[in-house]
């Protein structure tokens, strides 16, 4: 069985849970950006958290299938059209051999999830479907759909779960205007004037348009850095040090400007300092910003950070309960 592509839509894309164990070599994890959208895909036809689903980027694509199937579409809210009539969105729905889904016009956020019964099955890659685009691996060649591609559809499992008809409205993700999104001081953000720290932590940023899955850039006050020496093996700018690894999820401030916040297929070092981190539990919102979004960093403990990571770990193993 496949899902033959018509048109690709903006930057559609193979995605699963993501490639681990690889960072250290500078492969990133990759991974769907909202990671709960997409299980709640998952969830709805039947498939294992495991497998692989359709990223969306704002333009979903034109999709038919040559057999029977059941799909879901998450995340982002978007029409969703099959054969040109309205279908329900967070909820399964099932497709005749020769039906065509498309999507309408997303009203916000910019990533949704179209999952399949059997799951997307393309070959792995270092233990992943996702694509690394600059490696060339994983997903379709390791890049975004292309118009004629035939994406292959696995064999859909016997379901061990009672059946989801559909999301129930208490598990639904928001995509508000506003959003606090926790960090992590450090590793260098004793490299901030006080100015700089008190903008980073206490002022508002807006999301730009700027902003893929390697990395998200906001404007604002600007955070200036402290102009000391640098470093042997240091760039000239104050915000420059010498090579160290990126957390998934660090935030750079090149010149002192914009913060750019780096999430799933950002490389994995560099010479920008880490003025923070963006805690894990809250990851999925970038996916969930559309440019214009305001946005306030908000410091947390350690203690904070793992409570919010035991908070969202309990939220998925609902899912899947």
């Amino acid at each position: 069985m496949s899902l033959d592509v018509i048109t690709p839509g903006l930057a559609t894309t193979v995605q699963d849970r993501g490639r681990f164990g690889y960072y250290r070599y500078g492969i990133p994890q990759g991974g769907s950006m909202d990671q709960y959208a997409a299980t709640l895909a998952n969830r709805l036809v039947g498939n294992s958290p495991d497998d692989a689903v359709l990223e969306c980027t704002y333009l979903g694509p034109k999709l038919t299938t040559d057999a029977d199937a059941v799909v879901a579409v998450t995340g982002a809210p978007v029409q969703v059209l099959v054969n040109g009539e309205a279908v329900p969105q967070n909820a399964r729905v099932a497709l005749a051999a020769g039906d065509e889904l498309s999507f309408g016009v997303i009203q916000g956020g910019t990533k949704f999830f179209i999952a399949i019964a059997g799951g997307i099955d393309v070959p792995e890659a270092l233990g992943s479907r996702s694509p690394y685009p600059i490696g060339r691996i994983g997903g379709v060649e390791g890049r975004a759909l292309q118009p004629g591609d035939s994406i292959p559809v696995g064999v859909p499992l016997p379901e061990t779960l009672p059946r989801l008809e559909s999301v129930p409205e208490a598990w639904l993700p928001e995509y508000p205007r506003e959003v606090s999104v926790r960090i992590m001081l450090g590793l260098y953000d004793h490299k901030l004037t006080e100015e700089g720290l008190k903008n980073l932590t206490e002022e508002e940023w807006t999301l730009t348009p700027v902003a893929d899955r390697m990395g998200l850039r906001f404007d604002g006050p600007g955070a200036p850095w402290k102009d000391e020496p640098q470093p042997f093996g240091a760039g000239q700018d104050p915000s420059n040090i010498t090579d160290a690894g990126y957390p998934v999820g660090s935030i750079q401030i090149p010149g002192g400007t914009q913060p750019i916040v780096l999430h799933c297929d950002a490389v994995s070092g560099g010479g920008y300092a880490q003025a923070c981190t963006v805690i894990s539990a809250d990851m999925d919102l970038f996916a969930r910003m559309a440019p214009g979004v305001k946005v306030r960093f908000v410091p947390v403990t350690m203690e904070e950070a793992l409570a919010a990571r035991a908070e969202r770990n309990a939220q998925f193993e609902r899912v899947w309960s």
